[in-house]
């Protein structure tokens, strides 16, 4: 492998956190949205929670397979391909006419999205070499995540205000096209020396697992939780799962890699950031229905309200960063989950005509939690692991991510104003899970996984073309 200078390598970092800025930000930047796109295609709530929650499972059900595509293909191929795809998905979105199209062009930009993320944490391990250098990088790489799930709520406000619901989609055209000739100048392209092999069956699993737990949850209301189609899909879901722990364990080189879960850091940073992500994204869609439907707030005015939220959330993003590079992640973990917890206790006395400096204060302290929170989750997945097996871990920190975000969306969105004490749940499980990982006996669990995983991948090869 051909050097990097410094300069070259933070601009590959750069880069990539241009596209995971934006697969970040379709995330949320619907929500603001939401009330405009329910009024003009006619939707319902369940047709809402799905315009979301078809992109977040998706993406969660393809992050691994996208790694070892890329892997096999070659990264910097893998990773245009994706920002290809979704900014395709993304016009298509624009001009959807009905909610059914919607949400089949949302999961199109999910694909492109899924062949983005892992890609380029795997393009970001093997550019940074030192390990001083690989930590902020990565720390700043989980910052952007924060950042552009903030962002989103207040840029899609402000866009939908401007020109309407389409603009959140039209918005990732000018930016998709940039990153993928950027993309083609300045990032290496890079092979794994022995590409993982597919695994189609754990696929299949992982994506029946996903898709029919998040239909049972959001359709359990509608269609009634004793009907046949929901207990179905929920007896689907743990035969998927048993599926998954049973034939992944057999194989030599699984699709999900249950030996990580031998460290408790890594198994702690994957429920920690399933419970963040779900407080997140039941806090922004029940946020955006209550301030537009209930107080009758312009996306404008919402975005706005949410404003301190997203700047805080910005703020401490690298901040949080930083801490965890000089004195580990428990500090910012903590520190994640009494802000998420306070925040959830404060909006369950919210009422139509709460004070505004109450919402805001709610929204504050939210802000600090999640602006703490995804460093961390980043830096516990990865570490202890050997650099080979970084992308493999990182892909599974953020399917958990995107999974956290379809069950807060299809919880949180379905339980109304209880959805408040589920976040503070989701809030006090950071928290415990945030002490309890970063302890002594939790790194020796970490130091341990390396050595039982079978035939390590070697160093990959990289061309500088």
């Amino acid at each position: 492998m051909s050097e990097l200078s410094r300069g070259r390598r933070f601009l590959v970092l750069g880069i990539c956190s241009l596209s995971l800025f934006i697969v970040g930000l379709d995330t949320t930047i619907v929500m603001l949205a939401l009330p405009d796109i329910q009024r003009d295609l006619g939707s319902s709530v369940t047709g809402l929670q799905w315009t979301i929650d078809g992109y977040t499972i998706t993406l969660a059900s393809l992050l691994m397979l996208a790694g070892s595509t890329g892997d096999r293909l070659g990264r910097r191929r893998t990773f245009q391909t994706g920002l290809a795809l979704f900014t395709i998905g993304s016009l298509l979105c624009s001009v959807a006419p009905s909610t059914g199209w919607l949400v089949v062009f949302r999961i199109a930009q999910a694909v492109g999205g899924s062949m983005m993320n892992p890609v380029a944490m795997s393009i970001i391990t093997n550019t940074f070499t030192i390990p001083r250098e690989r930590a902020q990088a990565i720390g700043l790489w989980g910052g952007v995540v924060g950042l552009s799930m903030a962002l989103g709520p207040v840029l899609g406000g402000v866009l939908v205000a401007a020109a309407g619901w389409r603009a959140v989609f039209l918005i990732n055209l000018p930016i998709g096209v940039a990153a993928i000739v950027l993309t083609a100048v300045f990032v290496p392209e890079s092979k794994a020396a022995r590409p993982r092999r597919l695994d189609p069956v754990g696929q299949v699993l992982v994506i029946a697992l996903l898709g029919s737990l998040t239909f049972g949850i959001i359709e359990g209301r509608h269609l009634g939780w004793t009907s046949p189609w929901i207990v179905g899909c929920f007896v689907v879901a743990v035969l998927a799962l048993l599926g998954i722990l049973g034939y992944e364990r057999r194989r030599t080189e699984p699709l999900l890699e249950l030996r990580f879960f031998r460290s408790v850091p890594f198994s702690g940073a994957t429920v920690i950031a399933v419970c963040g992500f779900m407080g997140l994204a039941g806090f922004l869609f029940l946020n955006s229905l209550y301030l537009q439907q209930v107080r009758g707030f312009s996306a404008l005015h919402a975005g706005l309200l949410t404003l301190p939220m997203a700047v805080l959330a910005g703020v401490l993003a690298p901040v949080s960063g930083r801490i965890v590079g000089t004195r580990g992640p428990r500090l910012p973990l903590a520190v994640a989950g009494i802000g998420i917890t306070a925040s959830a206790v404060l909006l369950t006395t919210v009422v139509p005509d709460t004070p505004i400096p109450v919402l805001v204060l709610g929204y504050a302290l939210f802000g600090i939690g999640f602006g703490m929170l995804n460093a961390p989750i980043t830096n516990t997945a990865v570490s202890g692991m050997p650099r080979e097996q970084a992308g493999v871990a990182a892909a599974v920190a953020t399917t958990s991510r995107q999974v956290g975000s379809s069950l807060g969306v299809a919880v949180l969105g379905g339980a109304g104003a209880a959805g408040w004490w589920v976040m503070a749940g989701c809030g006090a499980v950071v928290l415990g899970l945030g002490i309890l990982t970063t302890g002594r006996w939790a790194r020796r669990t970490a130091s341990a996984v390396p050595a039982a995983a079978p035939d390590p991948e070697p160093r990959s090869a990289v061309t500088t073309s």
